[in-house]
């Protein structure tokens, strides 16, 4: 493991797990290489350099946000929290978002800077939300694009709560505006109340490396609004890549996060030079995450070794500069007779393979059963609630209740529930993806 950071910013280590030994002939080398930043957002917070982040909020004002009432009241309040929770000097906007997009505050297609004056200004500002019109929340997004732009902060960022379906915009337009958007900025969604898609909102979350959730009752909108801006208010560090060099033979199978969140980043490769290629990771504050490196190593014979895959943390340079090295570790693969070693499963990649089938299976599991597919779903759940109750998953565990009654965890036995509340399974479905650490001895 090797370390590498100035002083005074948030400090990077890589750590590798992995069983090195292989059978002769072995191929498929795994390894969860564990990335942590620490000793930087919580100790220079206070004194964050004026400027260090710019924030986009875009709230649906569509409307079925009046049905119920509470929801645009919700909003409303949920926003004005989050706007006192940005640090002075940060620089933000508010967008209405319907079948077009609107700037709320502060207008003329700008950014503020946060301070007490122009928080009061745009929580005055927020009164005027109404709703009232359609969903094309690819308008919202290329809106928030254009004000992140203007802003030389590190941190860009944006928060989007919808509470309905993108019905006015062709799902191609979403999706092309999102590949144009990653990359730029990072983004959280949220859907309020249960009449949103479930895989549309997590898709904004998943392209834009930020985080999706349900809100379904309105009234908990204050208290998400306000963590989601903490969080983003304890990032220091922007666009850090995950660079994997391979050796002359190997092939890169995929790259998963798999904690706290599972998250494929495999086609989101770039290449960085011969044998070569970063995947973004996003914004950092003090935290730890997780990623599932699968690489194929051309066969070998007893007693041969290689470097795998050399996992590397950088961050950009300046424009004409090179990029800063944060940390970096190896993966190797060592060839064997004995048995014992080559077959022995590493405990953080068997947990987090573990996890990464959980959530595929709630995923199909859900879909089965909205399909009618009584045998496929009860297959498919029952095997979630017995690999949630393996991994000590008890978050999942009791999403899962909600959906199935549990006959034997151990066993996965299961029957589905004949009832069952919107809100309960698009909370499952959409936290799905939701993991938890392997137990370190």
């Amino acid at each position: 493991m090797a370390n590498f950071a100035k002083p005074s910013a948030p400090r990077f280590s890589v750590e590798v797990y992995q069983n090195e030994f292989l059978p002769e002939g072995g191929r498929d080398v795994h390894a969860i290489v564990t990335v942590t930043s620490t000793g930087g957002a919580t100790a220079t917070r206070a004194t964050a350099a004026r400027g260090s982040a710019a924030v986009v909020i875009m709230v649906d004002c569509s409307g079925s946000m009046e049905y119920p009432p509470d929801k645009m009241r919700g909003a409303r309040e949920a926003t004005a929290a989050a706007i006192d929770t940005l640090r002075d000097g940060t620089a933000f906007a508010v967008i209405a978002g319907t079948h077009v997009a609107k700037e709320v505050y502060p207008g003329q297609g700008r950014l503020a800077v946060a301070d007490p004056a122009t928080r009061t200004q745009a929580k005055e500002a927020l009164r005027g939300l109404s709703a009232g019109g359609g969903t094309a929340i690819g308008t919202w997004l290329r809106l928030a694009d254009g004000l992140l732009r203007q802003s030389s902060a590190a941190i860009r960022h944006g928060i989007l709560l919808t509470d309905g379906r993108n019905e006015h915009e062709d799902p191609a337009v979403l999706r092309a505006t999102l590949e144009a958007c990653a990359g730029r900025f990072t983004a959280d969604a949220r859907g309020v109340g249960t009449d949103w898609e479930v895989k549309e909102v997590t898709g904004i979350a998943s392209a834009l490396l930020g985080s999706a959730d349900i809100v379904a009752d309105p009234a908990h909108l204050t208290e998400d609004f306000t963590l989601m801006m903490e969080n983003v208010m304890g990032k220091e560090v922007a666009d850090v890549a995950l660079r994997l060099w391979t050796p002359v033979g190997v092939e890169i199978q995929y790259v998963k996060q798999v904690a706290p969140t599972v998250q494929d980043l495999s086609d989101r490769r770039t290449v960085a030079g011969p044998r070569a290629g970063d995947y973004p990771t996003g914004s950092w504050g003090d935290e730890s995450r997780e990623y599932h490196v699968c690489v194929r190593v051309p066969a070998a014979s007893v007693g041969q070794e290689m470097l795998a895959a050399r996992a590397t943390l950088l961050l950009p340079g300046a424009p004409g500069e090179p990029p800063t090295t944060l940390a970096q570790g190896l993966v190797r693969a060592v060839w064997t007779d004995d048995l014992a070693a080559s077959t022995a499963i590493n405990p953080q990649v068997a947990h987090y393979t573990g996890q990464a089938e959980l959530a595929q299976a709630i995923q199909q599991g859900l879909e089965a059963r909205k399909l009618g597919d009584v045998d496929g779903a009860t297959a498919k759940l029952g095997r979630a609630v017995q690999l949630a109750s393996a991994s000590g998953n008890a978050d999942t565990a009791k999403l899962l209740a909600k959906v199935v009654d549990v006959v034997d965890a151990a066993a996965g036995t299961v029957r589905l529930k004949a009832k069952v509340a919107d809100a309960d399974e698009m909370t499952l479905e959409t936290r799905s993806i939701q993991t938890v650490r392997v137990k370190k001895s």
